[in-house]
């Protein structure tokens, strides 16, 4: 299994999300910030480089919001997703083809990568006052 961290960054009622670019696994859909751990990472050093990587910021990393295991056809990960804020920096497409800062009421605009579906469910139930 593989473990991969996310981020939920806020701000203003919105959160990131992040459009994977076209020739990768899974291209063009949406998902959250971040990627899989390398050897010897913490979740947060992992998290923290991947920002840094994919979109040219430095994050606080805060609390879990919510953990799961997906199976992909290629690969089964174990997801979690943390609540992060940006410290440093805005956010640049160094890595994915697009990124926008939406509502919670957007979320159905969007296609998302399947491993996300629960997040995105306890945020349309929830919103980002109860993350």
């Amino acid at each position: 299994m593989t473990e991969v961290v996310a981020a939920l960054l806020c701000r203003e009622n919105r959160f990131l999300i992040c459009q994977r670019p076209p020739h990768k696994k899974r291209g063009l859909l949406w998902e959250f910030v971040g990627g899989k751990l390398e050897a010897g990472e913490s979740q947060a050093e992992a998290l923290i480089r991947e920002c840094r990587e994919e979109l040219g910021i430095e994050i606080k990393v805060g609390k879990k919001y919510m953990e799961l295991t997906h199976i992909y056809p290629d690969i089964t990960i174990n997801l979690i997703l943390f609540q992060g804020e940006i410290i440093q920096g805005e956010p640049q497409l160094l890595e994915h083809k697009d990124f926008r800062w939406i509502t919670v009421e957007e979320i159905p605009e969007y296609t998302f990568c399947p491993a996300d579906k629960e997040i995105l469910s306890r945020l349309m139930e929830f919103g980002l006052q109860g993350s």
